[in-house]
């Protein structure tokens, strides 16, 4: 337990010496919020997919397939074709039209220069469902850090949901949107490095694979097969995950933080191949460790979504278990730091610098921001607070309500110039009020992105089309963007 110990220290110590040198490259708000724009193929790529797969990778997805079995992973095969397409149809148009749209910092930014929204309508409804869908996404991020520190050391939830907040905050608050990038680079390298070993050592610890596939198969004949144990609908519920990622502001911020269009190719390819190993790793740890229990009946799981930790601590030396668990710290750690970070951006640059103090300094801005993310990490505290919250919900909850407001409103937006302001805010709207009205329903037990998405698409194109009056200005400054995407990518 030493040496577990020791290594989550090392580990946590080293990420807070990475924000205190990146607090020495950041002295303006562009620095803290995007890094100057100056993120390199090989950091956007592994920053982007680390922000993307937060605690759920490691135990709320090992955890499903562990109750379920195969059918789960459709969520893996939607995720993975999701984030290729956003990789492939935003990232870099995303990238150019924010920057020469007034070199916009925040999605809310973009929003109001996109459509010469000067009364930042669009800046206010979109800071809003950031605020309310972060809340709850950094809440899982914590949830997730209690559970491991609770299974690791056998800690009381509270003390260990107090230590894994107080380690990520600390680091994000000193150093910014460059604390956050560089960490993720060292946390992506953990994360799949753990994912590749763990379910090499539970085959090997069962004998081999045909007597791992057995003992699964024990468990129930649907274990194996992707098709049975779910229904039409959930597969789609499952597959419509990849629909979230053109919305959510953690990733889509990496895009925007890129040194240029030019290495958007090569951070796809690193981004997507990490991608797949890591889901693919989940996913046996998950399903394999369905043989492991079974192989060692001793052992009880009563939480499945700690599968992977009770694995890790079972098969590994306390040194190397210190390494692999702090994978899932690494998971935690990168995707809520990049949260509370894009949220407490949007209450600096959206809400206090445009409204309160529209010509503070560069230095308060900066102050600003850490008050601000302490402010939305302690909302977050609280919501974690209850034992009972279950991470893969939390987080479902969370994507579909920026998948649905924003994936539509993004997209739309880097490939029609007829979009309107009106059209832009009303479908954010329909989409947030879709997936907040469908959970609270559970209707026909369908994923509540999905209909959220194709309500605020349809919303976007109606609304804009109805109101195409005075919308010259919009559609001028559209041709303008498209034309300096496409003269950046032929430069180049």
């Amino acid at each position: 337990m030493f040496t577990t110990t020791t290594t989550f220290i090392v580990y946590i110590f080293a990420m807070i010496v990475i924000g205190i040198y990146a607090a020495r490259a950041t002295s303006s708000l562009n620095d803290y919020v995007l890094g100057g724009r100056s993120l390199g193929r090989v950091i956007t790529g592994l920053s982007a997919g680390a922000s993307d797969m937060s605690g759920w990778l490691l135990m709320g997805l090992p955890g499903a397939l562990y109750v379920a079995g195969l059918s789960q992973a459709w969520i893996a095969i939607g995720l993975t074709i999701g984030q290729w397409c956003n990789w492939k149809f935003v990232a870099a148009r995303l990238r150019s039209f924010t920057q020469n749209a007034s070199d916009a910092l925040t999605l809310p930014d973009y929003f109001a220069a996109r459509f010469k929204d000067r009364l930042r309508i669009t800046s206010i409804v979109s800071a809003f469902i950031i605020l309310i869908f972060f809340v709850v996404y950094c809440a899982s991020g914590m949830v997730s850090g209690a559970r491991l520190f609770e299974q690791t050391f056998g800690l009381d939830y509270h003390n260990a949901l107090l230590i894994g907040a107080v380690s990520t905050i600390l680091y994000v608050c000193i150093g910014g949107f460059l604390a956050v990038s560089w960490t993720d680079a060292v946390q992506a390298t953990l994360m799949i490095f753990a994912l590749i070993i763990t379910p090499i050592i539970i085959i090997y610890d069962v004998g081999s694979l045909e007597q791992a596939n057995a003992l699964v198969a024990q468990k129930g004949p649907d274990m194996a097969d992707m098709l049975k144990g779910t229904t039409i609908i959930g597969m789609i519920s499952l597959a419509g995950w990849g629909l979230g990622y053109m919305g959510q502001p953690h990733i889509l911020v990496r895009f925007m933080a890129a040194a240029s269009v030019r290495g958007m190719g090569g951070a796809r390819r690193i981004s997507i191949s990490w991608m797949i190993f890591c889901l693919t790793g989940a996913v046996m740890v998950g399903y394999y460790g369905v043989a492991f229990a079974a192989k060692h009946p001793e052992i009880s799981v009563n939480n499945p979504e700690q599968i992977f930790i009770i694995v890790t601590q079972t098969l590994f030396s306390p040194w190397i278990a210190g390494i692999l668990l702090s994978a899932i710290l690494a998971a935690v750690m990168s995707t809520l730091s990049c949260q509370l970070l894009v949220s407490s951006t949007t209450l600096t640059a959206d809400f206090y610098c445009r409204i309160l103090r529209p010509h503070a300094s560069q230095g308060e801005l900066i102050w600003v921001g850490r008050g601000m993310l302490l402010l939305v990490a302690a909302v977050a505290y609280i919501i974690a607070l209850d034992p009972n919250s279950g991470i893969l919900k939390l987080v479902a909850y969370a994507w579909a309500g920026f998948g649905a407001s924003f994936g539509p409103a993004v997209l739309i937006s880097v490939f029609w110039k007829r979009m309107t302001l009106a059209g832009a805010i009303c479908g954010m709207i329909a989409g947030a009020a879709t997936v907040i009205i469908w959970e609270l329903g559970q209707f026909f037990g369908l994923y509540s992105l999905v209909p959220g998405f194709i309500i605020s698409s349809l919303v976007i194109f109606v609304v804009s089309l109805m109101t195409q009056k005075n919308n010259e200005p919009v559609e001028s400054l559209f041709i303008s963007l498209e034309k300096q995407f496409w003269f950046e990518v032929k430069d180049h």
